[in-house]
Parts: structure tokens; sequence; C-alpha cells
């Protein structure tokens, strides 16, 4: 029998899901004994400037009413950088993210201003990349004491000059696409040396907007029977250690009755390593996906072809 494998990669987007989320999550997690690698965005929290994806993302309006992203998220993180002024969260949440560390878990940047490298990463110079991605690295830094060895893209958006700026850095892995297995970045002639693991299961804020699944049973029940051989499952501070804790809850313990485990990402990244040369190189293109708005980065379209 294929052993089944989730391991858990945590995004943590706003100032309000790390200082509220993550400490519930190390709390959900530990009680269960399970390790997540969590990956936190460390610069100004401005979500309440993504709003204008209304009217730049097809499908985000749709999206949000379907969530009922107000009672998902809160009116707090929604308002950030609007109404609200932008907390600096790795200031706010620097003990919440502290905690992780004391459980056990992985972690790695997420990166500075989320908002702005999703929103404008493809209009970014080479420079303003870098800029950006070592104020989250020096912060890093500056909170846990170690350089970071992991990182995760913001919003699954990368390009050519992103993964540039990553292959300076000695990373043992990142997670910043959807769908496959792991692979080499490829741009051009160029393969990029820092493995790829992407996630390989849909997010929980993308499956509430599903409309065949209407209720928490009917989560329970896709969650419970997507987890085949060793997979990767993107959960959100903001979601999943808020709101949605309990259903999240009830999602692993059906996971544990079934015997599934739950490696960090550098135990996979260790493991896929020792095989290095049979890892393949793939070029990155952008993929829309169901429930989510925009499109992402995907080294293996074809995992989504129907």
């Amino acid at each position: 029998m294929i052993p089944r494998r989730v391991a858990l990669k945590v995004d943590c987007d706003t100032e309000e899901g790390t200082r509220a989320g993550v400490p519930r999550l190390a709390e959900i997690l530990g009680a269960r004994g399970i390790r997540a690698t969590f990956f936190f965005t460390l610069g100004p929290d401005r979500s309440g400037v993504a709003i204008k994806r209304i009217f730049t993302k097809k499908g985000f309006l749709k999206k949000m009413l379907r969530t009922r992203a107000p009672s998902l998220y809160g009116w707090r993180t929604m308002l950030s950088g609007t109404l609200l002024p932008a907390p600096m969260i790795g200031v706010r949440a620097a003990e919440a993210m502290r905690v992780t560390v004391k459980g056990g878990h992985g972690t790695g940047v997420h990166g500075w201003d989320h908002v702005g490298w999703h929103d404008r990463l493809d209009a970014m110079s080479l420079e303003e990349i870098r800029s950006d991605y070592s104020r989250a690295h020096a912060e890093f830094l500056r909170i846990f004491g170690i350089p970071a060895r992991a990182s995760a893209a913001p919003g699954w958006m990368v390009n050519a000059r992103s993964l540039e700026v990553q292959e300076e850095r000695a990373l043992l892995f990142t997670s910043d696409t959807r769908g496959g297995s792991y692979f080499f970045p490829r741009a051009g002639e160029r393969v990029f040396r820092t493995l790829e693991i992407p996630t390989t299961l849909p997010t929980l804020d993308e499956t509430l907007a599903w409309p065949e699944l209407h209720s928490d049973d009917d989560q329970r029940r896709f969650f419970r029977e997507a987890a085949r051989g060793t997979q990767v499952h993107t959960i959100h501070a903001e979601v999943e250690g808020r709101s949605k804790a309990e259903l999240f809850e009830a999602i692993l313990d059906d996971w544990l009755t079934d015997g599934v485990t739950f490696p960090l990402l550098s135990d996979l990244a260790r493991e896929a390593l020792a095989h290095h040369d049979a890892i393949p190189a793939r070029a990155i293109s952008r993929i829309p996906l169901p429930g989510r708005a925009g499109d992402v980065a995907s080294g293996w379209p074809e995992a989504f072809a129907s």
C-alpha cells in the first residue's frame, strides 16, 4: 500500500492572521503531534488594497461573495492599508511567529509586502524584487536569529526575475507553484538550482467557493479522499487558524483516522534531493484554478488538464 502523506504549508499573509491565527494553529497541530511549515509575510499588511482586484482579477468578486469574505478574513484585515493603517507584521506579530519554532515546526519567508508582490510582480524591476525579498529575509533573521532556508511566493506568483533573486540565497527549497511533483524551475536556457516543491491540493479558501461542496461534511469528504500518496496542502493562518479552525481540526482528524502522516516540507526536500539527477527541469507558466481569482504559477499545467 502506498503511504498517504500530507505536508502542511501554512501561508501567513496578514497581521491579524499571524498574531491570532498562528498560535491557534500551533495549538491545533500540537494537540495532534503534527508539524507544519509556516511561511511569514514580514512587512506591511496592506490587505485592504486587494479590494481593487474586483476590477482587475476575473472571478474575484464572485469568490468574495461565495466565501463570505468578511466572516472568513475579518473586517480588520479587509481594511488594512486603506481605511485602517497598514501594520508592520514582523513588528506586531514576532512573538506569535516564534511560537512555531517552539513547537518544532518549519519556517520560511513568504514575502515583505504580500499585496504589492502579488499584484505588481511583473511590473517590478530586478532591483525592486531584490529589495523586497531582501527586506523580508532581513526581518526573518532579526526575528528568528538564523537565515531562512525556505521561501514561498505570495499568491503563487513568480517570474524569471524573482527566480533569479531567490537563486542568490542558499535555500534548501521553495514552494512557489501549484500542481505536480518536485522540479527545478527553468527560464529560457537557464535552469535554477533551487528545488521547487509545489502545492498539490486545492486550498480551503478555494474549495469553499466550489458550488458542489455545500457543507462542512462535503468539505471533509473531499479532503479525506484527496489525500492519496504524497500531497502538499497549503492552509492560511487567516482562514484555518481563525474562522474555519473547527473545520480544519475535523479534516486533520479524518486524515489521522485514515493513517495519514505529516512530513515537513524540508523532509520532502531532502528526500527528493537524495535523487538529484532524477528531478526534472520545468518551465513555469500561469494557469487559472477553480475557486481562485487570477492565475497562479505552475510547472505542471498538465496536472490540471481535464
